[in-house]
C-alpha cells in the first residue's frame, strides 16, 4: 500500500512540475497567460468593430477562450491560436459543442491565416505588439485583403489606430505591394 501511495505522490509531483514548466516556457517566450476583463468585451465587438456571421475572428493567444466565446455570440466564426497545450486543450474541451469555435495549438507567428479571416484579436505585451502587427500585415499581403486588428491595452507605436474604445485599439491593415 505504501508503494502505491508513493507512486501516486511521485506522479502528482511530475504532473505539477510539467504544468508549471509549460506555463513558464510559454511565458518566457512572450506568451504569458493574462485573462481579459470580460465586462469590457462586448464593446470591442459592437462599438469598436461590429462582428457578424460574415466574420472569422482569430484570437492570437486565445488562453481559456473568453474572447472566442464572446465573439461567437455575435454569430462570427472564431479560431483560437494558443501555444500553451494545456490552455489549448482546456479551451477545446470547453467549446467542443460550439461549432463556431475551433482551437489550434500553434505558434501564431508561423500560422497562416485562413482566407476567410477578417478580424484578429490580441492581448499581448507591449514588447510584442509591433511583431504581431507585422505578422498581420504579412498575412494581409499574402491574402490580398484588408484585415482588422483589435489590440487590447496596447497601441502599436507609430501606427495611427482606426478607432479606439476603452482599452481596445482597432487597426485597419490593408495589403501593401
Amino acid at each position: 500500500m505504501n508503494i502505491v501511495f508513493g507512486i501516486l505522490i511521485l506522479v502528482a509531483i511530475i504532473v505539477v512540475i510539467a504544468v508549471v514548466g509549460i506555463f513558464l516556457v510559454t511565458g518566457l517566450t512572450g506568451a504569458p497567460y493574462v485573462p481579459t476583463l470580460k465586462d469590457k468585451l462586448p464593446k470591442a465587438f459592437t462599438e469598436l468593430y461590429k462582428m457578424s456571421e460574415k466574420d472569422l475572428l482569430i484570437d492570437l493567444g486565445s488562453g481559456d477562450g473568453c474572447i472566442l466565446n464572446e465573439a461567437s455570440r455575435t454569430g462570427a466564426k472564431c479560431l483560437g491560436i494558443e501555444i500553451n497545450p494545456i490552455l489549448a486543450l482546456m479551451a477545446s474541451w470547453r467549446f467542443y459543442k460550439n461549432k463556431k469555435i475551433k482551437i489550434k495549438c500553434r505558434n501564431f507567428y508561423t500560422f497562416q491565416f485562413p482566407a476567410e479571416t477578417t478580424v484578429i484579436y490580441a492581448f499581448a505585451e507591449s514588447l510584442h505588439i509591433r511583431s504581431i502587427y507585422r505578422k498581420i500585415q504579412a498575412e494581409a499581403n499574402r491574402l490580398d485583403k484588408t484585415l482588422y486588428f483589435i489590440s487590447n491595452a496596447f497601441d502599436v507605436p507609430e501606427v495611427k489606430e482606426h478607432k479606439k474604445v476603452d482599452s481596445f485599439y482597432l487597426y485597419k491593415i490593408e495589403p501593401k505591394d
